[in-house]
């Protein structure tokens, strides 16, 4: 392939462009196409099966159904999760139109399960409500909102473009006002100017190297490769929690979840060699996946899901579940090993460290109408920091962002587009052909990946995340000369820009809060202990003026839900939201 010309590019315009065609960017086309928005929807594969949720979803960690929990239990317990520092204006939001979005769901075709009397069959993993709501048939998720998509009324208003891969968010004048990538098909540069951006780009999720070393044998997604976070930090929005690592359980040799979440509300739980139960948080967090990791390095490892006591009806409940869903091959898997739930319970270990919102509390900072700190730019979903927001959060956000983004969009203006900024695009993207026999992306994003687990992986010191922040500097020049013939390489390269980007994010706020917390997200070795008078605050992250990384804390918001036997170390007391209340107006 030739490099093209600069100025020979397609040009795109719109009111909406969604960056990421996965969960949270579906909803926000949706929704801001039903608020008179025109929308293009931008996916670097195809939208039809993108993102997590590809292969559908086993179940919905967060359904806050009425009669079984209430939104002050959320969250609550969300807060808690994550010690405390949370802003829970963000977290309310998930809480109080999650129920709403399972029935807006349910309207397009997608199944939960419903009990004998015909209400939703939720079960208990936290600490008090009942959130867990399975979907036999989430294999189909997808696919009805791909068919959503598609349909006449909203077609007229949402254009999909499939193998279009933005590599920026333009800005003018600090406000976002489009992007810049190329198709990863044809190789042929692409601009867009919008009047709002939404990036729904999904979690970090290829940052750490698998035990297996594969490359994509991670536990998310392996297409997430920090696409979003890296255009968020670029476009000078502020990132937060980015030192509170993902670090998720999972099968031992397969790289899918162990899937607790489906199995303990069935009865399973999680065992250590001797047999004995070992899990003393009721939750799965940090704090859980320490105890864990303390169990793995002891005598009474390895640690097991224990399934093998379960009736063979619940058994096969489960493999229903499990086998169909989200992760299809686990059942190939276990057979290939010759395991049955019914006699062999479950090896565990822990997954590669990654960045992720969804199930820990690393994204790009959003307030409860997920704008970012860039007038213009929103985020939804893994890649928003809204603590644990799971499926329905990032469906809950999807729809926020939508909503707010065809709004902003409505009255912005269009300036031109920053030629400067397209032309570094332009030498991001197309470098790699100019280096044809350079070193191949496997290579190169191995080695990247390899340092990311040297120096990054907990229990962190400050010499190891040193010698990270050194090695991820210097990888700069080796990125710089990687060699790519096709634009499907291209793609790749590009995310190894991105995946350097995250690695060195993640070792600079882990070196900035010099505290331990969150269990084993941010788990310091030399320093052990928690420092609340310090560090109950976010710690926050954006690219300064001058194009360097600067750190920043905010303080955390007064809670609008109280927690019980939960005390504020800084003192600061709450604020209750009026009930029915705009909380924006609250919060002014």
């Amino acid at each position: 392939m030739q490099i093209p010309p600069l100025a020979e590019r397609r040009e795109l315009v719109c009111d909406v462009l969604i960056v990421g065609g996965g969960t949270a960017g579906t909803m926000a086309a949706l929704t801001a196409a039903a608020n008179g928005a025109d929308v293009l929807l931008l996916e670097k594969a195809h939208v039809r099966h993108s993102g997590a949720l590809a292969m559908g979803m086993d179940g919905v960690n967060n359904a806050v159904v009425p009669g079984k929990a209430t939104p002050e239990d959320y969250v609550a317990d969300i807060t808690l999760a994550n010690d405390g520092i949370v802003n829970q204006r963000t977290i309310y939001e998930t809480a109080t139109r999650g129920f709403g979005m399972v029935q807006r769901l349910e309207g397009y075709g997608v199944k939960f399960e419903k009990d004998e009397h015909g209400e939703y069959a939720v079960r208990k993993v936290h600490r008090s409500g009942s959130y867990v709501l399975p979907m036999p048939e989430g294999r189909d998720v997808k696919k009805v909102l791909y068919r959503t998509l598609r349909a006449r009324h909203v077609r007229s208003r949402v254009t999909i473009a499939n193998r279009i891969m933005p590599v920026r968010v333009l800005t003018e004048d600090g406000r976002a006002i489009g992007a810049v990538g190329f198709d990863t098909r044809s190789g042929e540069f692409v601009t867009i100017s919008a009047g709002a951006v939404i990036l729904a780009a999904g979690a970090c999720g290829r940052l750490g190297l698998p035990a297996s070393g594969y490359l994509y044998g991670t536990y998310e997604n392996p297409t997430n490769a920090g696409d979003g976070y890296a255009m968020a930090y670029h476009a000078g929005a502020e990132l937060s929690g980015i030192e509170c690592f993902q670090i998720n359980p999972l099968i031992k040799d397969y790289n899918g979840p162990a899937c607790a979440y489906v199995a303990n509300p069935f009865g399973g739980y999680q065992v250590n060699a001797d047999g004995n139960r070992f899990v003393d948080c009721d939750y799965w967090s940090g704090q859980m996946m320490a105890e864990v990791k303390r169990e793995l390095d002891s005598a009474r490892g390895p640690v097991y899901l224990k399934l093998s006591h379960l009736p063979d009806a619940t058994i096969s409940q489960i493999e229903g579940i499990l086998h169909t869903t989200e992760r299809p091959t686990r059942g190939t898997f276990h057979a290939g090993r010759g395991h049955d739930y019914r006699t062999r319970d479950v090896e565990m270990h822990i997954s590669e460290i990654g960045l992720c919102s969804g199930h820990s509390a690393s994204g790009v900072w959003v307030d409860e109408h997920a704008a970012t700190t860039v007038p213009g730019l929103y985020a939804a979903g893994d890649m928003a920091c809204v603590p644990h927001n799971y499926m329905i959060g990032a469906f809950v956000y999807g729809d926020i962002a939508g909503e707010h983004a065809a709004a902003f969009a409505s009255s912005a203006g269009r300036p031109a587009l920053p030629e400067d900024q397209i032309a570094a695009a332009h030498e991001l993207v197309y470098r790699p052909l100019s280096n044809p026999d350079g070193p191949p992306q496997p290579q190169v994003e191995y080695k990247l990946r390899r340092f990311v687990n040297d120096y990054l992986q907990p229990p962190k010191t400050e010499r190891y995340l040193t010698l990270g922040v050194e090695a991820f500097d210097r990888m700069r020049r080796e990125i710089a000369g990687m060699g790519a013939h096709t634009p499907h390489e291209l793609m790749r390269c590009a995310e190894v820009t991105f995946i350097r980007d995250c690695a060195e994010m993640a070792a600079r706020a882990s070196l900035a809060r010099t505290e331990s917390r969150w269990g084993l997200y941010h788990q310091r070795a030399d320093l052990p202990e928690s420092d609340d008078a310090t560090w109950f605050r976010h710690l926050n992250l954006r690219k300064s003026a001058g194009g360097e990384l600067e750190t920043l804390t905010r303080p955390v918001a007064p809670y609008i839900v109280p927690v019980p036997g939960f005390v504020r170390p800084d003192g600061v007391p709450d604020v209750p939201a009026p009930a029915g209340a705009d909380l924006a107006a609250v919060w002014g």
